[in-house]
Parts: C-alpha cells; sequence; structure tokens
C-alpha cells in the first residue's frame, strides 16, 4: 500500500481525534492500526500485539494476514513480535528471504506476500506489555523515515494501553476499597450484637468473631455477615 504525504498527514489527523476515554481499549488500538496503516509508508497490513502475562494476542489488526502471521508466532513461541515486546525496541526484518534470527517465520511470512517487517515494542512499564507490527509487501519497504513514523504510532497505542491500565487499576483499587469498607462494616455490627448478647468490650467481642472464624475455617466477614443476616432475619 502506496502512502502519500497527504495520507501521512491524514493518519496524524485522526491520531489527534482518538479519544483514549471515548471508547473501549481496543476499539482506540484499532483505530491506530488503522491510522498506522495509512501513514507508515509502505505498508501493507498492520496489527497490535498485547502480552498479558504470558498470553499473547493480537487484538487489534488491518487484515486477516497481519492476525494470521501474529498468530503462527504465537503458536511457535517465536518470532520477532514477541521478541520486541519483551524487549521493548525495535525490530526491522528488511528482507525476508535473507533473514535468518527466524527463518521460519521468514519463510511463513513470504508465502503469504510479506517480504519485509517492522515490530515496535510499546514503551510501558506495567503488567501488560506488546507491540506494533507492520508488514510490507516488497522487501526494503521501510527506510527510516518510516521506522520512525512507525515509532510515533506505536508510542500512540503505549499512551492508550497506559491510560487503559491505569483506569483499569483505579478501579481495582476503588473496588478493593469498598469491598474493605463493606467487611469493615458487617463486621462492626456483628461486633454490636455480639456485645448486645454477652455485655462483653469490643475487644472481646471481634476475639470471639476471630476464634469462631478459625475454628470454621472461614473468614471473620464471613462469619460476621452470617451473624447479621441471623439477627436481622435475612438468612436461615
Amino acid at each position: 500500500m502506496e502512502q502519500s504525504p497527504h495520507g501521512s498527514r491524514e493518519a496524524f489527523a485522526e491520531l489527534g481525534r482518538i479519544g483514549l476515554g471515548d471508547a473501549g481499549l481496543e476499539t482506540v488500538l484499532s483505530r491506530i492500526a488503522t491510522a498506522a496503516r495509512r501513514g507508515v509508508p509502505g505498508s501493507e497490513e498492520v496489527s497490535v500485539t498485547l502480552l498479558r502475562g504470558e498470553a499473547p494476542q493480537s487484538v487489534a489488526y488491518t487484515g486477516t494476514m497481519a492476525r494470521e502471521l501474529d498468530e503462527w508466532q504465537y503458536e511457535n513461541d517465536r518470532g520477532p513480535c514477541l521478541d520486541a515486546s519483551v524487549s521493548g525496541g525495535v525490530l526491522s526484518l528488511p528482507d525476508m528471504g535473507t533473514e535468518d534470527r527466524w527463518p521460519g517465520w521468514a519463510a511463513e511470512a513470504r508465502d503469504r506476500g510479506v517480504h519485509s517487517s517492522l515490530s515496535i515494542g510499546l514503551p510501558i512499564q506495567e503488567a501488560v506489555v506488546g507491540t506494533l507490527n507492520v508488514y510490507g509487501t516488497r522487501p526494503y519497504a521501510f527506510d527510516q523515515a518510516g521506522i520512525e513514523l512507525a515509532k510515533t504510532f506505536a508510542a500512540y497505542a503505549a499512551v492508550a494501553l497506559a491510560h487503559a491500565h491505569l483506569y483499569e487499576s483505579t478501579t481495582t483499587l476503588a473496588r478493593q476499597m469498598r469491598t474493605a469498607m463493606e467487611s469493615r462494616a458487617v463486621i462492626e455490627q456483628a461486633k454490636g450484637i455480639v456485645m448486645g448478647e454477652r455485655r462483653c468490650t469490643p475487644e472481646e467481642a471481634f476475639a470471639l468473631l476471630s476464634r469462631m472464624a478459625q475454628d470454621s475455617d472461614r473468614k471473620v466477614r464471613d462469619v460476621a455477615s452470617a451473624l447479621v443476616g441471623r439477627a436481622t432475619g435475612h438468612q436461615p
């Protein structure tokens, strides 16, 4: 796919129109991949690999060729997109005909009409890593200027990913805090019930709840919840 300077400008304008909070992560990354396909001279197809834990996945791609070439690497546990995900660097394969680092994958790429590729690690430092993968149908499709352009799109994808990770982390923290507050509330209620029945102090009531939890191999919150449920008639 040949790109004109006008096409590159339009692709960067598209980046500026992508609101990171307006859609889900996969939608945002799909728009970035599409913009990169239009904006990087020599690109035929583009994909975005995410490596969550040890499981890689192509969460965005502009065509089945890119997805299938990514998946060959996942299935065989080798290839530039996996190595770039781990290293965070840029891996350029200018000519699949002379590529000797991943000969099996290079042969697969040639069979599918791909003769050069770029895999650019997304520069983030969290538990999720990934790459922007750019595939070309002719050898030496990407010059240094094209590589720099691809790095710009990868950086934007990394911002989207970091934004999503921050949102997920914040949501998880809020959920954990809410759970902790709910646990504390039900334990305080249960302590009040025990204090009323036993005429004991708050410390003694909590110690009793703790012993009951230990004896029944349950959490204090679960014991407290059962006690409150019985007292209010919401539970047998």
